[in-house]
């Protein structure tokens, strides 16, 4: 049965409540997709997605390449607060800061703290950084959704950030054991001793790891393999590489983008305003490109997957009544989330097509009730892949456990402005990216829900239902 789009839906649940830790929080039962109701968190609160913030996303070397995450971050936390009209004492209402990011700055280990007292935000204000691979700020948000849930707070930011332009390279291990010991060197001798064990390859550097650690596999790798496991060919990847950049780039000219906030790099003239990866090809110029991966005969090419991005997010969550309080008009409820994993060498970018089902099932709501959809385009092979596996029967009765397959998303509903093969992924941030995709396109287009879906290193992956609120504005 379809759920009604007349007015939200009011079905209110406040019993058999489960609060489990931040990445597991919302557990509520079944709820009838038939009911005339609100689909609620737990304790019956409904908890707000307000609106969010963030950077330009820029292609890693380009205009950020001088600056540092937490400067990103910044950026994020000062569009939010402008965009709420907070003044410095008002930045005192937020309770509970959380960014999500993946390779961290060793110098600012906990870049949302440093990114929170850099945007000026009171001393008081708790902040920490959570790290899920590209689902990281997808944390952050069940992070405030738990904290809210439970009574802790009222009013959480989550966000996330992501730098590739400088990413820490470390010296060998062998190197760090022989400076460690000549850092204890009580005498003269001894630390001439340590510098006579130096051979050239000490000075071999380390780089952060590109391969999954338990497979020793790169993404690609998994990526193209997965591909070819569907039977999705070349051309249908750069087919819907084209669509995501031809779909952002009409959103970009459009204005559909309001989540971005304008950045002036430290010591740049210029005023950034616009995702720089956005660059929409023909077929004929797509297939020219090598295969990235696998070579010669892999389909994983440099144009349908996505690139190294910097960029940062942060958006506003409390409750519904919080926010009337305070005067802000939220966009969307927060309803429902969940995490899943599977094995990470076979199944490494499937989590959407385990999430999906589990997580409408609980809901008591089908493909078809779902009005946007949001999934995370880490390649334009893995969302086909994903989309495939859900309209398969033998997939889902065989590795999902469903009796049947789960069907098929209507296409014209899926990433409608674009995704991360061509707005760009920075890795702790694309969660918030794709939340407030969901809650301006509800808006925009005149829908009632919405699905985000992601996969993420370590064959881990998250679903998250969002709802329009009948007083978000676009």
């Amino acid at each position: 049965m379809m759920l009604s789009r007349a007015t939200p839906l009011l079905h209110q649940h406040a019993s058999n409540v489960r609060l489990l830790h931040a990445c597991a929080t919302n557990l509520s039962p079944p709820r009838s997709p038939s009911a005339k109701g609100k689909l609620t968190n737990h304790g019956g609160k409904n908890i707000v997605f307000v609106d969010a913030a963030r950077t330009p996303f820029l292609i890693s070397g380009t205009d950020y390449q001088k600056m540092m995450p937490h400067d990103l971050a910044r950026f994020a936390l000062l569009g939010l607060a402008d965009k709420l009209s907070l003044t410095e004492a008002q930045k005192s209402l937020i309770d509970y800061i959380s960014f999500g990011t993946v390779i961290q700055e060793v110098k600012t280990s906990n870049v949302g703290r440093e990114a929170s007292l850099g945007a000026g935000f009171p001393l008081h204000i708790p902040a920490n950084t959570v790290t899920m691979a590209c689902i990281s700020s997808n944390v952050a948000i069940a992070q405030a959704v738990g904290l809210i849930s439970s009574g802790v707070y009222d009013v959480c930011i989550a966000g996330g950030v992501e730098f590739m332009s400088d990413v820490p390279i470390r010296h060998s291990r062998s190197m760090r054991a022989l400076m460690l010991k000549a850092n204890k060197a009580k005498s003269t001798m001894q630390l001439l001793g340590l510098l006579g064990q130096l051979r050239p390859k000490h000075f071999a550097p380390e780089l952060p790891g590109i391969a999954e650690f338990s497979t020793g596999e790169i993404m690609g790798h998994s990526a193209d393999r997965l591909a070819a496991s569907f039977k999705i060919s070349r051309e249908e990847q750069d087919e819907f590489a084209i669509r995501s950049h031809s779909n952002a780039q009409k959103a970009s000219q459009a204005g559909f983008l309001k989540d971005v906030i304008p950045v002036k790099p430290p010591g740049s003239k210029s005023i950034i305003t616009k995702d720089n990866g956005i660059r929409v090809s023909t077929k004929e110029q797509m297939a020219k490109l090598k295969p990235a991966f696998i070579k010669p005969h892999g389909t994983i090419t440099a144009a349908n997957a996505s690139f190294l991005t910097d960029g940062a997010s942060a958006c506003l969550i409390t409750t519904e009544e919080k926010a009337k309080e305070h005067g802000w008009k939220p966009k969307a409820y927060l309803r429902d989330f969940l995490f899943v994993s599977q094995d990470p060498k076979d199944e490494l970018l499937l989590g959407p097509a385990y999430v999906i089902p589990k997580l409408l099932a609980r809901a008591n709501l089908t493909l078809n009730d779902i009005d946007v959809w949001e999934i995370h385009e880490a390649f334009a092979g893995q969302v086909l892949a994903n989309l495939k596996a859900l309209d398969s029967d033998y997939f889902c009765k065989n590795h999902i456990k469903l009796p049947g397959k789960a069907g098929a998303i209507d296409i014209n509903k899926l990433n409608n402005w674009g995704g991360s093969l061509s707005i760009g992924h920075p890795f702790g941030a694309t969660g918030v990216r794709l939340a407030a995709h969901c809650a301006n396109r509800m808006i925009h287009e005149d829908k009632q829900l919405a699905f985000i879906a992601a996969c993420a290193a370590g064959g881990q992956g998250v679903g998250m239902i969002i709802e329009r609120h009948p007083e978000g504005k676009f």
